[in-house]
């Protein structure tokens, strides 16, 4: 993959970022909206779409026009999304899940590999296969995310990750020498919290929270419309939230945390202790619909523990909207009813209802994100959420 052309984009400056991050995540809008949006003139955002405009970033959309107050016509500016497109990788603990994306994060392809090893050559090579499928389809690829479950630092290194027993790891330093393409390396749960705060359930909202479910438990808080990031970052901290003290004991011999009682293992691991029988997650929540005893028990009781942590996050975080996510969600479908009993019983009565949004989230959707977090830092200049400054602009073949 290395004879194909790379992009290299100019640096924007933050006027310029604000005013393309405005195009790209509220589609099409005429010079008009983006200023009142951005509490700027019409003449500043004139001024500063045309360098956009020139680089090959923004265009000017064609059609009938609608006409401005002094008679001139304003042509909606729109997002560029040819020729380059972006990589999205999700890695889990057996298989590499890899989406190609435009500049506005709409996926185009998808693939998956199964992993013959975790060992960090491995994966890169698997990743690299990946990649060099989408690339004789799309030769122009800008550039790749990468999402891992674990703590990341400098959007570089796999500082540590229990999915594939990894410790300082220089993953996307690995990657992209197979690649030659730039990549920018994130913790899952902080990809998909950027992907659904700029084009998903938290478009738009000041106070937005995901919070997902699965091989663990992932927590993303946004604040102003920007993530949260922190030390804790990837550190698996939402799972030693206490729900039930009386709770069954985890791995970590905390009794009745959110990692002891919402995650996927601990919920077959629990089924398991009691039968004697091993039986996957699918297979627990359909005995549990159908009330057999020991699957209607455990599920029950991680019903009543999400209750309980999503009451804990609205008393406190004051949320617009939850996102629940994650391969876990099927729990509500099943035990939805005390899920929301659960809530009341630890909110105020004259509360607010939780506005919960609950979305089944497949490997595919963590990868968007990982595309998402690439498209910020490669081309916007970005360090997520909206903020920093950085690399971005103007791709040059």
């Amino acid at each position: 993959m290395r004879d194909v052309p790379t992009a290299r984009w100019r640096p924007l400056s933050p006027a310029e970022r604000a005013v393309a991050i405005e195009v790209l995540r509220h589609g099409p809008s005429s010079r008009s909206e983006i200023a009142r949006r951005l509490g700027m003139s019409g003449g500043s955002i004139t001024r500063l779409a045309k360098p956009l405009i020139d680089a090959g970033l923004l265009t000017e959309r064609s059609g009938p026009a609608p006409v401005t107050g002094q008679g001139r016509p304003s042509r909606p500016l729109d997002i560029v999304t040819d020729p380059w497109h972006f990589v999205g990788l999700k890695v889990t603990a057996d298989t590499v899940y890899g989406v190609v994306t435009t500049l506005k994060s709409t996926v185009v392809r998808r693939a998956s590999s199964p992993l013959p090893a975790r060992d960090p050559d491995t994966v890169a090579e698997t990743a690299h296969a990946v990649i060099a499928g989408f690339a004789e389809e799309y030769p122009r690829l800008a550039g790749v995310g990468a999402g891992i479950g674990g703590r990341v630092r400098d959007r570089a290194v796999v500082a540590e990750s229990p999915y594939l027993d990894w410790e300082e790891v220089p993953f996307a330093e690995l990657l992209a020498e197979r690649t030659g393409l730039p990549v920018v390396l994130e913790n899952d749960v902080v990809a998909l919290t950027e992907s659904e705060t700029w084009f998903g359930a938290g478009r738009g909202l000041d106070r937005f929270v995901v919070l997902t479910i699965g091989a663990g438990v992932g927590y993303g808080l946004v604040i102003g419309g920007r993530q949260v990031r922190g030390a804790h970052d990837g550190r698996r901290t939402p799972e030693h939230w206490i729900l039930d003290p009386s709770g069954p004991l985890g791995p970590d011999g905390r009794r009745g945390s959110a990692g002891a009682l919402l995650t996927i293992p601990a919920v077959e691991r629990q089924v398991r202790a009691a039968t004697g029988g091993d039986a996957d997650y699918e297979d627990i929540l359909a005995r549990a619909r159908r009330a057999e005893p020991v699957a209607a028990r455990v599920v029950g009781e991680a019903a009543r523990g999400l209750g309980v942590l999503l009451a804990q996050i609205a008393n406190f975080v004051m949320p617009q909207k939850i996102l629940l996510a994650g391969e876990g969600v099927g729990l509500v479908d099943v035990a939805g009813g005390v899920v929301t009993d659960t809530i009341a019983a630890h909110r105020h009565p004259p509360a607010e209802p939780v506005p919960l949004e609950t979305k089944v989230s497949d490997f595919h959707d963590w990868a968007r994100g990982a595309a998402v977090l690439a498209i910020q830092v490669l081309v916007l200049g970005g360090t997520g959420g909206g903020t920093g400054e950085g690399t971005g602009g103007r791709p040059d073949a």
